[in-house]
């Protein structure tokens, strides 16, 4: 049986413009067309589009899925034993929460009244990520909530940062950049999208019971962020004048909370097969020019130096959200602004 791209996308809950989407990057091509030209899939192509959801859901951009099915040891079993322990998790912290409730139940039962620290935290755990979160990202998020190993390694590497603050470490030293990398592998390790990052960010910074309960004031976040750019300084100090370096040093982090929430709506238009030319995605792309400018300046030749470095230094680059994916994707949107 054979499904046209219609049918395809009203039977899996997709629209019709993501297969097209699919298809232009290669990531899943039907096998037929039909006599009038419709795309027609059969049992092969949806059991690859299973796999493309799949590793959606654990925060894998488009490219690197197509990577990963372009291996041929990799079964589809591996992906359903993933999808297996994803849900094992979603029954883990429904499990958590049903414990709370069940305790808050039982006290009023003997009509006991709860300490105001139990209800806080049932309360938080029910309420604070429906603010900023969708059912699907909240249960992705409470997911990470319930990995205990993942949340012992944060708690180490937060203590580590908050005895070397206590220390006055600054921020340019070795040490404080080598717990930069520490946290920006721990976030790697999470695998969050950019859209779930950015809103989870935006939780951080507006909600103080999340600081609270992660340990992470906004004090540890600057101080992250500092001692990262400072990395980065340092490598962009290769090929900049001293002048240039201190501009940059000086501007570098004024409007890096802008960059999540710009990379994150750029990836869901990538995601969604939004034409580069599109309004929307040249208005992003100006925005994404006023932030690089915000750093780089307005000198050209300044300009031409930063972007050989982000391009011949991988360390720059690096991000578990980026990859040249998107970058090229920005490109061509910022191509379509100079043809305007």
């Amino acid at each position: 049986m054979l499904l046209k791209v219609g049918d395809l996308a009203k039977r899996c809950g997709l629209t019709v413009r993501m297969l097209h989407h699919y298809d232009s990057i290669g990531l899943l091509t039907p096998s037929a067309r039909s006599d009038s030209g419709y795309r027609l899939y059969d049992k092969a192509d949806i059991a690859r589009l299973h796999q493309i959801q799949a590793l959606r859901r654990f925060g894998m951009s488009l490219a690197d899925i197509g990577a990963f099915l372009a291996s041929p040891d990799v079964p589809l079993t591996t992906i359903m034993e993933r999808q297996i322990a994803m849900l094992d998790q979603q029954i883990t912290q429904a499990s958590v929460l049903r414990d709370r409730l069940t305790r808050l139940h039982d006290q009023l039962m003997r009509q006991e009244e709860p300490e105001l620290a139990e209800w806080l935290t049932t309360l938080e755990w029910m309420t604070m990520y429906d603010k900023y979160l969708s059912q699907e990202e909240r249960e992705r998020a409470e997911r990470l909530d319930a990995d205990v190993a993942r949340n012992e390694k944060w708690a180490a590497l937060v203590a580590a940062v908050r005895e070397a603050m206590a220390r006055n470490v600054p921020s340019r030293s070795s040490e404080a950049q080598a717990l930069s990398k520490r946290w920006m592998a721990l976030l790697a390790q999470d695998a969050l999208d950019p859209i779930l990052s950015a809103k989870l960010h935006k939780m951080h910074v507006n909600e103080p019971a999340q600081q609270e309960r992660t340990g992470i004031s906004l004090e540890m976040l600057n101080f992250i962020m500092e001692a990262a750019n400072e990395t980065k300084l340092a490598v962009y100090g290769k090929y900049l004048s001293a002048q240039e370096l201190q501009h940059m040093r000086a501007n570098f982090g004024k409007r890096a909370n802008e960059w999540p929430t710009l990379i994150a709506e750029v990836r869901q238009h990538l995601a969604k097969g939004t034409a580069p030319h599109a309004p929307e995605m040249q208005q992003l792309a100006r925005h994404w020019i006023e932030l690089f400018r915000s750093y780089a300046g307005d000198d050209p030749q300044t300009q031409a130096k930063v972007r050989l470095a982000m391009e011949r230094e991988p360390e720059l680059s690096a991000s578990p959200w980026m990859g040249p994916d998107l970058i090229a994707y920005v490109r061509e949107a910022m191509e379509g602004l100079k043809a305007a």
